[in-house]
């Protein structure tokens, strides 16, 4: 019999292999998040966008969903929904979705409801049903069950999603409960690196300085080799002897330092060039900063007193130690990364070990700080490496709190459409009509053109005569409330992705609609109050 192959040897995992490609994106603690969440979907009108967000979740591996459907499948269905066939005609919608669905990956299990009449009883469904991750509900729905699973998502602080779509237009948006908080933004690469040359550590001075003693008599070789950070540290040596001690601060000393970097290159380099200095040159207006507190974690810092989540508990206890640290320092801990560089592959590594070293210093420091703080004991250490990584880019997004009203989203969105008109007649409008009409068409499902426009400038008459207001309202009008498959379908696949962020909490969700135009394949994302009562008030 062949020996066990050891672990080492062992290939991919089946499900390693079947999700390769996403693995790459969000990692397995994003995989086992997304395959541990239960979606519900509650799905009316075309029910096409709905289905199309499921298909989106479904192929990643989500672990479960539910779609609550009261319709059953008639012959008009079939020319807006994939997942439908002549065979599903006369049947519940919910069951025959569910059923293609789910032959899509079997690693995930479905369910429908309701089955055993067609009236929606949520209290029912939720009752008998795991508790849910995410609720996405479309567009138009009865308001006695919109209120039900506002309710519900607020006191269970569950993320609830809207979505509407009509013709060529669409919009969703997205209702959290509570703050939430994003570690992992996967920020560009080009944006990580934190070089420190203002303010070197002593481990680095000294490899700089080593390197560059004596630097007029190194060989071309090693002269051509000279890392960025090695060349920039040297330079603001020799500025600094002529500049009283001080860094290039403004842009004009800046642009001077660059020129005294520019100076040091050698035009008869035998080996064919220095694009080292070439890097160095460039790199000068990036790195040659002093370090500033992003206005995103000053207001973490600002709120970390007030804002404690238990559901977020650890977050905030990091949060705390790094502002500490902060206080501390005045800087916050060194990323550790570094940026691809011209150099010799031994002086890499080596330099690329001295960031890391102050990384995991500057981690172990922040770890002492936790140990001090109730709760401290329990966090992990990945938790607190990922978070210093991460630290200037972390997003808090603000949930239910201070969103500004609708009419005040109008008012600064017809500003801005008056100072593009003026600036050119090229610039794109404010996207915020389709919204009003798309919601407005959701309330009053049998509403013309006439009806619906006059709705809105009921409530808002400063957009008497919009010519955009109008034009969306004779589409909706034009489509009946009826769904275009390639609108849902792209539509959808927008949706599953700020479902997917929000499960796997990484990268950054939309805050709080976004907006879809079909016809200009274009999307705007707005911020306003999305409470029942402010929609019933707009409409």
């Amino acid at each position: 019999m062949a020996p066990e192959p050891t672990p080492s040897l062992r290939g991919p995992s089946d499900n390693e292999q079947r999700y390769d490609r996403q693995l790459r994106l969000w990692a397995a603690a994003g995989q086992s998040a997304l395959e541990s969440a239960n979606v519900l979907l509650v799905n009316t009108g075309g029910g096409s966008m709905g289905i199309e967000t499921l298909k989106n979740l479904v192929l990643p591996g989500v672990g479960s969903f539910t779609i609550a459907d009261e319709a059953v499948v008639r012959d008009a269905d079939l020319g807006v929904n994939f997942f439908l066939d002549e065979t599903c005609v006369g049947k519940p919608r919910a069951l025959c979705c569910r059923d293609n669905l789910v032959e899509l990956n079997p690693g995930v299990t479905g369910d429908w409801f309701p089955k055993e009449n067609n009236a929606l009883d949520f209290e029912k469904l939720f009752s008998s049903s795991r508790p849910f991750t995410m609720i996405l509900y479309t567009l138009p729905l009865d308001s006695k069950h919109v209120a039900f699973l506002e309710s519900y998502s607020n006191q269970h602080n569950i993320p609830i999603l809207t979505a509407s779509t009509s013709g060529f237009y669409a919009y969703f948006s997205l209702r959290l409960h509570s703050w939430f908080p994003v570690v992992d933004t996967h920020p560009d690469e080009a944006a990580i690196a934190d070089l420190r040359l203002l303010n070197p550590w002593p481990e680095l001075s000294t490899f700089a300085s080593q390197m560059v003693d004596n630097i007029q008599h190194l060989d071309d070789h090693d002269h051509g080799h000279l890392p960025l950070v090695v060349i920039l540290l040297h330079y603001l040596e020799k500025w600094k002897l002529t500049h009283g001690g001080d860094v290039p601060k403004a842009y004009s000393e800046k642009t001077a330092f660059r020129a005294l970097v520019a100076q040091g290159a050698r035009t008869n380099n035998s080996e064919g060039g220095e694009d080292n200095f070439d890097e160095a040159i460039s790199a000068v207006m990036k790195y040659i900063t002093q370090p500033s507190l992003p206005e995103s974690l000053r207001q973490i810092f600002e709120h970390e007193e007030n804002l404690k989540d238990p559901a977020v508990e650890v977050f905030w206890i990091i949060a705390k130690a790094v502002q500490q640290f902060h206080q501390k320092h005045h800087q916050l801990p060194l990323h550790g990364g570094l940026p691809d560089m011209k150099a010799q592959t031994s002086v890499y590594i080596e330099l690329q070990s001295i960031y890391k070293s102050k990384s995991k210093r500057d981690v172990d420091e922040v770890m002492g700080f936790i140990r001090t703080l109730p709760g401290g004991h329990q966090i992990e250490r990945d938790e607190v490496e990922l978070f210093c990584k991460n630290a200037r880019f972390i997003k808090l997004l603000q949930g239910s709190h201070n969103e500004p009203s609708i009419r005040q989203v109008i008012e600064k969105e017809l500003a801005s459409d008056e100072i593009a008109a003026i600036a050119s007649p090229q610039l794109p409008l404010s996207l915020l009509p389709i919204f009003l009409v798309l919601r407005t068409s959701a309330l009053a499902p049998r509403a013309g053109t006439e009806e619906i426009v006059e709705r809105i400038i009921d409530f808002a008459p400063e957009l008497r005569g919009n010519q955009r207001l109008l034009q969306v309202a004779q589409e909706v009008s034009r489509s009946g409330s009826g769904e275009l498959h390639n609108v849902a379908a792209v539509v959808g696949g927008m949706i599953a992705q700020e479902m997917i962020k929000i499960i796997t909490r990484q990268y950054v969700p939309i805050d709080n609609v976004c907006i879809f135009d079909g016809t200009e394949s274009r999307c705007q994302i707005l911020r306003l109050n999305l409470s029942p009562d402010c929609l019933k008030e707009a409409s």
